[in-house]
């Protein structure tokens, strides 16, 4: 219950009109802090939600692969670039936002990620990782202004962001590959 309590706040906190004009002031911090903290506080909330309806759970996600698919679908669409300009000059986008991301994100990555065998979780990291470097190459090699309500020097930031959280995976990824798990257990 404590989870869900500091979820709920970290969501209602977010969902202030100053501070999510705030994160979304500087485009590295739209994509890479608020919309992660949005996830955060529904994975946070969805133990609860899990726990008070597991029979929905059990028959929608019992082997965890429709969790993780409906998470990488809103994933992907909050990568488009114009989803992000489209969510600071439309409500209707803005709410869909923290819809989405908390409840049709955070919650199934909780319950799914669990339920996933071990080369499905690196299968998955994998495909972010890819993503993360693809989405990273747009943002810095593209000659366009892709958002219009960011500079070209943002754009390029969150690209550089983007790289650098791929590089992390594969140094993850890397890891797991080279060191055995049941050493540290």
């Amino acid at each position: 219950m404590n989870q869900f309590i500091y979820g709920l706040l970290l969501f209602i906190v977010l969902a202030l009109p100053p501070v999510s004009n705030l994160l979304e002031s500087i485009m590295i911090v739209h994509m890479h802090m608020q919309m992660p903290l949005l996830i955060i506080a529904g994975f946070m909330m969805g133990k609860y939600l899990i726990l008070r309806s597991p029979r929905f759970f059990d028959k929608y996600n019992n082997n965890g692969v429709p969790g993780i698919l409906l998470f990488s679908i809103i994933m992907i669409y909050w990568m488009i670039p114009r989803t992000m300009d489209e969510a600071l000059t439309m409500q209707s986008v803005q709410l869909f936002k923290f819809i989405s991301l908390p409840f049709l994100a955070g919650v199934p990555l909780r319950d799914s990620w669990i339920k996933l065998t071990s080369v499905s979780k690196n299968i998955v990291i994998t495909i972010f990782t890819v993503m993360f470097f693809a989405m990273g190459l747009l943002y810095t090699l593209s000659p366009e202004q892709l958002c219009n309500n960011y500079l070209i020097v943002e754009q390029i930031t969150l690209g550089w962001g983007f790289i650098t959280m791929a590089i992390c995976m594969v140094i993850y990824l890397v890891y797991k590959a080279f060191v055995n798990q049941e050493d540290y257990e």
